[in-house]
């Protein structure tokens, strides 16, 4: 009875490993389908790899969006919501860190 459930999640391990991409994290994702030209797997993954240290997963995902939405992140930036200024802390924090551990 198991058997298929674990077959099958063996199957999206697989298909997990083998394609890189699914495994990494929404902020190197994002950073993989901008067009920024300075966007290469190496340094996405380095900001992805900066923020698992500083960002929590829905500050990461809230985060990622920005790559498709600049305008959202100046949205947030300028909110009243102490909720808003409250991750713009701590995504500034994550930026400064990434930019310093991930510029070459």
């Amino acid at each position: 009875m198991m058997k298929p459930v674990v077959l099958a999640a063996c199957a999206a391990v697989v298909l997990s490993i083998s394609s890189g991409i699914a495994l990494a994290g929404p902020i190197e994702r994002a950073c993989m389908n901008s067009d920024r030209k300075a966007a290469n797997r190496s340094v996405c993954a380095c900001v992805q790899q900066v923020a698992n240290m500083t960002l929590r997963g829905p500050d990461q995902r809230k985060a990622a969006a920005f790559f498709k939405d600049p305008d959202r992140a100046q949205k947030v930036r300028m909110s009243k919501s102490d909720n808003d200024n409250e991750f713009w802390r701590r995504y500034k924090s994550f930026g400064q860190q990434a930019e310093a551990t991930c510029a070459r």
